[in-house]
Parts: structure tokens; C-alpha cells; sequence
């Protein structure tokens, strides 16, 4: 029985690395980014913007990076997202862009 529950623990514990933004909403957070973030990235960095994330030398490197920089630009802007708001950004931008697994 104990060694059926930590088996379950672990296989939970598993899945729940494999999406770092799960309960978050990624059509949400497209919108956002639609809303506040292309415009900024394209004048930035040409075309759509997207190559922002896709750059060679890019600064976010992991999941927690990506919250990090979302926050940050969203206090530098001056958006007042709250933090599921963030987190929506995060999960469309993983999912598109990044592919973090945890």
C-alpha cells in the first residue's frame, strides 16, 4: 500500500512538471499579448516582434525566467496585470515560444 502511494506521488508529481502554467489560460494570455506586447516587440525588433522570443541569444531560459520577464515588463509598462494575468501571458508564450516542461 506505501509503496503504491509513492507511486502515485511520483507519477502526480510527474505530470504536474509537465505543464509549468497548467491551470492557467493560454487564449487569455494570447490576447494580452495581442492587446499590449506586439506592438512594443515589433518596433524593438522588426516584424511581428515574435523574434524577441526566438532570438539566439534570448534571456529567459526556464519556466520561472519567463514569469520573471513577463513581470518585469509588465511593471516597466505599467499594466497593472494581476498575477493570473501574468501567468496566462506565461502559458501562451510557453506553449507558442518556449516549451518549458517544468
Amino acid at each position: 500500500m506505501k509503496s503504491l502511494l509513492i507511486g502515485s506521488l511520483i507519477l502526480l508529481s510527474g505530470i504536474a512538471s509537465a505543464e509549468p502554467f497548467a491551470s492557467a489560460d493560454a487564449n487569455a494570455g494570447k490576447a494580452l499579448v495581442a492587446k499590449n506586447c506586439v506592438s512594443c516587440h515589433a518596433e524593438s525588433f522588426g516584424s511581428d516582434g515574435s523574434s524577441i522570443y526566438t532570438r539566439e541569444f534570448r534571456k529567459v531560459k526556464t519556466s520561472k525566467g519567463l514569469v520573471a520577464q513577463v513581470r518585469n515588463c509588465n511593471t516597466m509598462i505599467g499594466l497593472k496585470w494581476f498575477e493570473d494575468e501574468e501567468l496566462n501571458v506565461a502559458k501562451y508564450l510557453n506553449q507558442t515560444y518556449y516549451k518549458f516542461t517544468e
